[in-house]
């Protein structure tokens, strides 16, 4: 599955709510982040706390544009928390960091615009 930048793309084709529903989005707080140097595209490493009911979980995340690894501990942010791990180089990648393009492509991260507490899941 590969996620497209596109902003003249239209929306994708209609799911059932139960389809959203399957996909679990939280919020956590990003609790270490440290560079990433041996991915192929440039990337950090990311430990983010989703609660006492989902624990800390590890993320690669391509961010290297507008974020360095000071800037983002403390900082909440959402997260895929229900697919499978995926190795990234020698790094397991445990849920997948959401984010927009910007208009050169670079990620900028998703948030919610007050804190909520860790682990509320988007509905």
């Amino acid at each position: 599955m590969h996620a497209t930048h596109d902003l003249n793309s239209p929306a994708g084709p209609p799911i059932t709510f139960d389809a959203f529903l399957a996909v679990d989005i939280r919020v956590g707080t990003i609790v270490n982040a440290e560079p990433f140097p041996e991915a192929r595209k440039p990337a950090l490493k990311l430990v983010i706390d989703f609660g006492p009911v989902i624990g800390r979980k590890k993320s690669s995340a391509q961010i290297t544009e507008h974020y360095t690894p000071e800037t983002l501990i403390g900082r909440q942010v959402a997260a895929v928390v229900n697919f499978p791990p995926r190795q990234v180089g020698k790094f397991m990648s445990e849920v997948l960091t959401l984010g927009f393009a910007d208009p050169a492509g670079a990620v900028v991260l998703f948030k919610p615009d007050q804190p909520v507490p860790d682990g509320s899941r988007l509905f």
